[in-house]
């Protein structure tokens, strides 16, 4: 049967992971042996444009391996990571280079991801220094605007990264990643050490940007609860294998894995609290 070539088919994913494999060797035992440990095995997944898809687990479950190989920080194993139509995980020197600026990583703890000695727009610039990008003028500007864009006062521009709160310093970081006009955003526990106010500003920051510019989001997180508010698709993870995966909403609404269940719990129990403290106050 030929297609018709009137009909437009779905639209190619951004980023497109099949079958990512990632070892480590530790050394354990008498004589110091090497064992291969299976940090990630088999994982595949697509990140539609402007879409979240997130990756959940409990500590050391492998999704910020996952995350890890996605931005290339780390080198799979085995496994394909497409991202526009490039396979990206056999690359290296200046063809991965030429990526960096596609695909940019938020870690955890922003502060300990910047040059303690950086003032802000420092930080902000480096990247485009890397890259050799603009002009200092058109850098500063573009510092500037981003600034503005992320919610940071632009009296503060010259200001050490570390004298800014935990909040701000994760809009410094997102800023950062920005800076060079990326595709797709690796958000490794972005939110996990930020307080609730600081945590909602951040979301709706992140939804606001990801609307703007068309952002994939590869969220990596621990807490479905937050999940649920951004992510469109949702990968369960234990012991490297995804065990569960499918859109958010149904995900959450009827898990079939243990282990989803498990994630699950704290968010409802919290729920079922709030709930019963609502009712004890009318």
């Amino acid at each position: 049967m030929t297609a018709n070539p009137g009909v437009a088919g779905p639209p190619a994913p951004r980023l497109r992971v099949c079958g990512l494999s990632k070892n480590y060797a530790r050394r354990t035992g008498i004589g110091r042996k090497s064992l291969s440990i299976a940090a990630v095995h088999d994982v595949s997944f697509e990140i539609q444009t402007g879409k979240t898809f997130a990756l959940v687990g409990r500590s050391g479950s492998g999704k910020s391996t996952v995350a890890r190989c996605v931005a290339r920080l780390e080198s799979p194993d085995a496994g394909q990571i497409f991202f526009g139509g490039t396979d990206i995980a056999p690359l290296g020197g200046r063809d991965l280079r030429s990526f960096r600026t596609e695909i940019q990583m938020i870690f955890q703890d922003a502060v300990t991801s910047m040059n303690p000695r950086f003032s802000a727009e420092q930080v902000i610039e480096e990247p485009m220094l890397i890259q050799g990008l603009l002009s200092k003028n058109d850098r500063r500007n573009r510092i500037m605007d981003l600034m503005r864009e992320v919610g940071l006062p632009l009296e503060r521009i010259d200001g050490l990264a570390t004298n800014f709160s935990g909040g701000q310093q994760q809009r410094l970081a997102i800023a950062r990643a920005l800076s060079v006009r990326p595709k797709l955003l690796v958000l490794d526990e972005a939110l996990s050490a930020l307080d609730l106010s600081s945590e909602a500003q951040i979301v709706n920051l992140l939804l606001d940007l990801q609307q703007v510019y068309s952002l994939g989001y590869l969220f990596i997180s621990h807490d479905l609860s937050l999940v649920a508010r951004l992510a469109d698709e949702v990968a369960v993870i234990s012991a490297g294998q995804i065990v569960e995966q499918g859109l958010t909403a149904q995900v959450i609404a009827n898990p079939t894995h243990p282990q989803t269940v498990e994630l699950l719990a704290p968010a409802r129990s919290f729920q079922r609290s709030y709930s019963e403290m609502l009712g004890a106050a009318e």
